[in-house]
């Protein structure tokens, strides 16, 4: 499937322009054959495992693949082979910053009110390196989401800001998402064909 370039009409001017743009951007995620994803996830696990490679081990907060997103368990658990630490998020309350809670591929997975899954149990903390996923990211490194705010909640309330990693699809790259006042932007976005840095 070809990744379409972006332009004008890739701009969202609205609330909901931003809708429909996560729709379609989902769609065309979603619309990927199984051996196009497999490659592309492969791509952006290569030079999402160059990046993190240049750290020291540290907390890497991800996030469970939902809506045929970049599946990062496999990376996160060599990962943890290397002395990292891995956590998921967890949601509070509808209104409130998510906290993050321990993650090994043996703990027992709870399910959210939107069917996430998030460890049933332990330890509380606190991310160095956040991966987030991105429905749709623009030049500035704003991130279209699900529309919910709680990313752009969870950082504004975090004392430690983490290194907040964008990673999606080179089809999810367009102009401009109009940001809003709440949007925090990213450090940094991975698809399959570039890494891109913002600050």
């Amino acid at each position: 499937m070809a990744t379409p370039a972006p332009g004008a009409e890739h701009a969202a001017k609205s609330p909901g322009d931003r809708t429909q743009l996560r729709r379609e951007r989902i769609a065309a995620r979603e619309a990927l054959s199984g051996a196009e994803h497999a490659r592309r996830s492969a791509d952006i696990e290569s030079r999402l495992e160059k990046l993190l490679a240049s750290h020291e081990p540290a907390i890497l907060g991800f996030c469970w693949p939902i809506r045929a997103e970049f599946d990062a368990r496999p990376l996160v658990t060599r990962l943890l082979g290397a002395g990292w630490r891995a956590c998921l998020p967890v949601l509070v309350g509808v209104d409130e910053p998510m906290s993050f809670r321990a993650w090994t591929p043996q703990s027992a997975m709870a399910l959210d009110r939107y069917g996430i899954h998030y460890p049933a149990a332990g330890e509380a903390l606190e991310p160095d390196i956040l991966l987030m996923p991105v429905n749709a990211f623009d030049r500035r490194g704003y991130r279209i989401g699900y529309g919910g705010g709680y990313f752009d909640r969870t950082l504004a309330a975090m004392t430690h800001r983490p290194l907040a990693v964008g990673v999606g699809f080179e089809l999810a790259r367009v102009t401009d998402i109009s940001p809003q006042p709440h949007d925090i932007a990213l450090d940094a976005v991975i698809t399959e064909s570039s890494s891109d840095f913002f600050t």
